[in-house]
């Protein structure tokens, strides 16, 4: 990001903005629904927060980095586990989410439901 420059406070929070999505903006480019974050008494650096359906494509994205394939490429039971970790997160709340999983899972809506209803019944 431009701008910036490369003070501590910025370095820090970067991995946290980029793991949910978000993007570094500086202040004079900051909009009314940015979340500027201050230290030590001064504005910083402004956030932008990712609309929640970007959000879960990001989170998938990283997911498949982590596990270093396709989601849909995994067994049964790492697909059990990404389903979990995604609930945990939030993932089903947003919009089309379990359309959105199934698809990244190469499984059907009735498998994701699935999944979630076993994990509720352990």
């Amino acid at each position: 990001m431009t701008g910036l420059g490369d003070e501590p406070f910025i370095a820090a929070v970067k991995p946290l903005v980029d793991a949910m999505g978000g993007e570094l903006v500086p202040l004079d480019e900051a909009g009314p629904d940015d979340v500027v974050l201050a230290w030590e008494g001064a504005d910083v650096v402004a956030v932008r927060l990712p609309q929640l359906a970007d959000s879960l494509d990001h989170i998938l994205a990283a997911m498949e980095r982590k596990k270093g394939k396709p989601l849909a490429d995994l067994d049964r039971k790492a697909k059990q586990e990404v389903v979990r970790i995604l609930e945990a997160r939030g993932a089903f709340s947003v919009r089309h989410g379990v359309e959105t999983v199934a698809s990244a899972l190469g499984v059907s809506r009735f498998t994701v439901y699935n999944y979630l209803n076993r994990e509720k019944e352990s």
